[in-house]
């Protein structure tokens, strides 16, 4: 049995709340079809507006990456393609993208045609499609290389999510291929710009053949052979690149890339703090209990309100917490964030200190970033909800299948961590 995995305290969990159940063990992700993701949107497009809505199911391919697909055919700049979640990569997912197109139609375009991109359909509506615009996902998803006699244990587990909440940490995926994102976001955050490009482009964690042979050439110094080098795919790494290689200044060359990216890589640091203050709440035992100075979460209305001391020992407080109807919340930081009080917001400013910004730096960033980070409270758990369990086999061999849906904002491979308990899920997708 497996209590705390051995990895970045930031990335892995500190404890399991399962973790008086044994792990299944095995692998997801072996191929696309073992893992299904089914977007719920939060609207349905009105059929009128400047912004083409289109529903699309996508194999192997980023959000990102389908996002930029979408935005060539349209022809417009990335930032003119929304959506309302990030997917995952190796796996089939259908998902809303909108396109900012005024005075144009659908029909107006050639249909897109892509080997692993298919529209299922299109529609109009009056605004862009954002992050959150979703009301949450459907899994299916087959565990690979176990034995089905592990079923009773994945049972146990899910049963056991299904009663407390999963803790709504943010998975690998959030922090990247090389699993430094937040480390990014840092760097930009601190304005160290030279710092942020030396972990983008020489990061300890190699991935590919390609990424570690443009890593050597970028530091020779060597920009244009480094660009080069890289995947096509690689859009931010070859953004920054093509700068350094034009004679640019770090600062200018980071400042290249797109909005999205940028305010990925400050999400991910939120995400590094955000991740502190839950695996902090684990370990004391308080992540489904409000505490004088908490922020509570509404489910339904997703707003929030103080807790003192009298609200923290009402009767009707602990119902609440029961009935999933409100949670406690963490940070996630900048400026602008409803902060906790007392006990509480002390440990959520040293866990932002810990990982190496102080407010006034926050603060100074905030000033002059605009809109590229923003501040929220997320609940520090989330329900799980239409739990489904079965053992199979197919051509492949055998295999568990896991179901369930899960809220907005919050990742399917954290609840599988606690039903697998291998502490190695993929870090290369998003599925949040």
């Amino acid at each position: 049995m497996t209590d705390q995995p051995a990895a970045d305290p930031h990335i892995a969990p500190a404890v399991y709340i399962t973790r008086d159940i044994p792990g299944t063990g095995g692998s997801i992700k072996q191929r696309p079809e073992d893992f299904l993701v089914d977007e719920m949107p939060a609207y349905q497009p009105g059929g009128e507006g400047e912004h083409i809505y289109l529903f699309v199911e996508k194999r192997n391919l980023s959000t990102v990456e389908a996002a930029r697909i979408i935005a060539g055919h349209f022809g417009v700049d990335p930032d003119s393609v929304g959506f309302a979640g990030m997917k995952d990569r190796i796996a089939i997912t259908r998902q809303l993208f909108s396109v900012h197109t005024p005075g144009k139609k659908p029909e107006d375009f050639p249909q897109l045609t892509h080997d692993r991109l298919q529209v299922q359909w299109a529609d109009r509506h009056t605004n862009k499609l954002r992050v959150g615009h979703l009301v949450g996902n459907r899994f299916s998803i087959r565990i690979r290389q176990v034995g089905i006699g592990q079923v009773r244990h994945a049972r146990a587990a899910l049963d056991r999510l299904a009663v407390t909440g999963v803790p709504n940490r943010f998975g690998p995926q959030r922090f990247g291929r090389a699993l430094n994102n937040h480390l990014v976001g840092r760097a930009l955050i601190r304005s160290e710009f030279d710092q942020a490009i030396g972990l983008l482009l020489a990061p300890e964690v190699e991935t590919t053949a390609a990424h570690a042979d443009a890593k050597k050439l970028y530091l020779e110094g060597r920009y244009a052979d480094a660009l080069a080098a890289l995947p096509r795919t690689s859009y931010p790494e070859r953004s920054v690149l093509r700068a350094l290689s034009r004679g640019e200044k770090p600062g200018r060359a980071i400042k290249t890339l797109d909005r999205t990216t940028l305010r990925f890589f400050l999400s991910a640091f939120q995400s590094a703090v955000f991740n502190a203050v839950l695996d902090q709440r684990l370990l004391a035992g308080t992540f489904d209990r409000l505490q004088a100075g908490d922020v509570a979460f509404k489910h339904d209305s997703r707003a929030c309100f103080d807790v003192d001391e009298s609200v923290a020992m009402d009767p009707t407080t602990t119902e609440r917490l029961a009935r999933f109807e409100i949670s406690p919340s963490g940070p996630m930081w900048s400026s602008d964030m409803r902060r906790a009080s007392g006990a509480i917001g002390e440990a959520e400013v040293r866990a932002l200190l810990d990982l190496g910004v102080t407010l006034e730096q926050l603060g100074a960033f905030c000033r002059s970033a605009g809109q590229l980070i923003e501040g929220a409270r997320r609940p520090l758990r989330v329900p799980l909800s239409f739990p489904e369990l079965e053992a199979g086999a197919d051509e492949h061999g055998e295999y568990i299948r896991v179901a369930f849906d899960l809220p907005r904002g919050s990742f399917a491979t954290v609840a599988l961590e606690e039903i697998m308990k291998t502490s190695g899920t993929s870090a290369e997708e998003e599925d949040a």
